[in-house]
């Protein structure tokens, strides 16, 4: 019978035999495997697949070559350039990010795993993603798919975002390490679980690891890793407002930076039915028509669904200013600096409901 040592040694033969075959050797993050570029991707490929990434990636990096570009551009450029990706918060956090690199480090990735996490947006496993992929570094990590096909070659129970159980899986995922080819083996490794041993439909049957699967030996293996616990999922309604001028510009307005669509700019939005002219002279200063219901929109978050309820407002009065404030502006979208906007925003704005032809949104416009 083999040795713990053993059997760890061979996990990781086979992992890499299989990757060596049949993995992914022409992501554009790895050529060349640098820190930046993986660094990039791994934020990226947080809640979003490599098929969506992707195009994503090639146009943030034409646009930000390196941590020095991305530190120094307006963060207004960065969001345009991550708009259709979500989740917002992930594009404020690369670019405070890219800033502290460059004011901390001199534009050089720490290499040290503490170092790296004290960083915004980085964790654990991103930063072993980094340390192991550009540098070669002996560290761990446990994405989904990693977590997934741990869980099920160790039959792991239990929800991975407990503590209990994620503690499991992440001494385990330091044990398997290999001692060699640290870069191949952290991309296996997720590759497996991303192709192959997937979510609801994983192919056991061409899987390496299959022989001393625990998962698929107990007949078990959509049990594994466990279901977050069902919790009810909030309903939420806003009415969202198109307020156009005599120019054909939109009014937009600056979302906080904490909330949805953080940092975005986006249509005018409030949670409560108003007297709608009244509405607009009072928190701008514009005379604006009655308005007109435009069809309703579903958009799902996260923790909630939002109901999107859209009016139509035109101005009245060709001089009419807005009230003076940075999160306040006009936009004539087809001359328009770059800036970001929601994809369910976006997706508005080029409504035939609207007629807008002038719109030229910058940027992706698929989410």
């Amino acid at each position: 019978m083999r040795d713990g040592s053993a059997k760890i040694a061979d996990f990781a033969t086979r992992l890499l035999h299989w990757f060596d075959r049949h993995g992914r050797h022409d992501l554009p993050w790895q050529h060349p495997r640098e820190p930046y570029r993986v660094w990039l991707s791994e934020i990226m490929l947080q809640q979003t697949q490599v098929s969506t990434v992707i195009p994503f990636f090639r146009r943030f990096l034409a646009r930000f070559p390196d941590v020095r570009s991305l530190a120094q551009a307006p963060l207004d450029d960065v969001l345009a350039h991550w708009a259709g990706l979500g989740y917002y918060a992930r594009a404020r956090n690369l670019h405070r990010c890219a800033q502290m690199i460059v004011e901390r480090h001199g534009g050089e990735f720490p290499r040290d795993l503490e170092a790296l996490t004290d960083l915004p947006g980085i964790g654990r496993s991103t930063a072993g993603a980094i340390l192991a992929q550009a540098f070669g570094q002996r560290h761990a990590i446990l994405d989904g798919n990693v977590r997934r096909v741990l869980a099920r070659h160790a039959a792991i129970a239990g929800w991975p975002g407990q503590p209990a159980v994620q503690n499991k899986l992440w001494t385990l995922s330091e044990r398997l390490l290999p001692r060699e080819r640290l870069a191949d083996y952290t991309q296996a490794i997720m590759d497996l679980g991303a192709t192959v041993c997937s979510s609801r439909k994983p192919a056991c049957g061409i899987c390496p690891l299959r022989d001393d699967c625990a998962a698929r030996l107990e007949g078990r293996v959509l049990d594994y890793p466990g279901a977050k616990p069902r919790r009810a999922h909030p309903q939420r309604r806003t009415w969202m407002l198109v307020i156009e001028n005599a120019g054909g510009e939109i009014l937009c307005e600056r979302r906080p930076p904490a909330g949805i669509w953080g940092g975005l700019w986006c249509l005018p939005m409030t949670e409560a039915s108003q007297d709608w002219p009244a509405y607009c002279r009072t928190r701008f200063g514009l005379h604006c028509s009655p308005a007109s219901p435009l069809p309703a929109m579903r958009h799902g978050f996260t923790h909630f669904d939002l109901e999107i309820l859209p009016l139509r407002l035109r101005m009245l009065a060709a001089d009419d200013t807005i009230r003076e404030g940075s999160d306040l502006a006009w936009i004539k979208m087809s001359a328009s600096p770059a800036v970001g906007l929601p994809a369910p925003v976006r997706k508005l704005l080029e409504s035939p409901n609207l007629n807008l032809d002038r719109l030229q949104c910058p940027g992706p416009s698929t989410a």
